[in-house]
């Protein structure tokens, strides 16, 4: 057999009739590889003079007994660029990491960087924990080449089909539906959604969708109209908060995607003249800091930021150690607060 240039594992995969992925494992002698595929794969890189690049490979080897934290670049009021949710979550990671003796290394990350390459090329740590990936038609194709490349990760965010990697997440599906009931029992009818509603962002996507099947099942229909795009930023919540208001839209309620969302959504509503929530009962989702303090305060869909992360940190773990993992959907519950609270 001929390859031009220096042979890689893609070139053994593609001879041998395997994914990439199991030529590492093969390589390195994971017993995941059966005794007979793990020859075919070990007698073609022989035959291909191929060497094992152990320097590149050292994410896969779990000799660091460091794991990785990347947060991703998000819009926000300060110069963290950080969502405010992600804060409560590097505490739990960093407690569950300390709790299975495993150092953290923390970096942040600018989606427009090819990050996927350059972590690989770092070498510091046995596996990575993602958080925050933008629009997930973009990211899709990063996220499977750590597969690819045999990175151990997991990520927060929803399980999707066939998706890359483990996800573990929230059950959004069901905070959108209970929040929403809320709103539906302080006699709201006609309920906005603040918040993008598209398979391009599945939290929002899954928390839309509870918020329509819960007007469903009271005999009601969620008006496509009442529904407004936006990002997690209080800005962008208060421009579509502001663009439903400007074309004459008249709600009694607002379910926001996220507590950023729903506090700009807020601000827009009292610059029209309207109190919150005597006219509009508003809540989030997330339970932010913030959403305790701001004026009402906020209700919410609170996520289980300790379990979050004991899980991405148990999980990854698994993966480092060969097990097979499943992804995980963790149960929300409300915290209701004077925002929607009426009489």
């Amino acid at each position: 057999m001929t390859i031009r240039g220096k042979a890689t594992s893609l070139d053994i995969a593609h001879l041998a009739g395997v994914s990439q992925p199991t030529v590492s494992r093969a390589l390195r002698g994971s017993p995941m590889v059966n005794a007979e595929t793990r020859q075919r794969i070990l007698a073609i890189a022989r035959e291909l003079n191929y060497k094992v690049d152990k320097n590149a490979s050292s994410l896969r080897l779990r000799n660091a007994g460091t794991l990785a934290l990347l947060f991703f670049e998000d819009p926000t009021n300060d110069d963290s660029l950080i969502n405010p949710f992600f804060h409560a979550m590097l505490g739990s990671i960093t407690r569950a990491c300390a709790l299975r003796g495993y150092d953290l290394l923390v970096s942040f990350q600018q989606l427009s960087t090819d990050w996927q390459a350059d972590y690989e090329d770092s070498n510091k740590a046995d596996g990575i924990i993602l958080l925050g990936y933008g629009d997930y038609h973009e990211s899709r194709e990063r996220l499977q080449r750590l597969v690819e490349q045999g990175t151990h990760f997991v990520r927060w965010g929803a399980s999707l089909p066939d998706q890359p990697g483990v996800s573990i997440g929230s059950d959004n599906f069901q905070g959108g539906f209970d929040i929403t009931a809320h709103l539906l029992d302080q006699g709201c009818r006609r309920i906005a959604f603040v918040g993008h509603a598209s398979s391009h962002y599945p939290e929002f996507e899954q928390r839309y969708r509870g918020h329509v099947e819960a007007m469903h099942a009271r005999g009601l229909t969620a008006e496509p109209s009442l529904q407004h795009d936006a990002i997690t930023t209080e800005q962008s919540g208060f421009d579509a908060c502001q663009a439903l208001l400007a074309r004459g839209e008249r709600i009694d309620g607002l379910c926001a995607a996220s507590d950023l969302i729903a506090i700009g959504a807020m601000r827009a509503l009292r610059e029209h003249g309207l109190r919150v929530p005597e006219d509009v009962a508003v809540t989030g989702f997330d339970d932010i800091p913030l959403a305790a303090s701001v004026s009402p305060p906020l209700s919410t869909v609170q996520q289980d930021t300790k379990q979050a992360g004991h899980l991405l940190v148990e999980k990854l773990l698994a993966l480092i150690e060969g097990q097979p993992v499943e992804g995980q959907s963790i149960a929300v519950k409300q915290v209701l607060r004077d925002s929607s609270l009426r009489g």
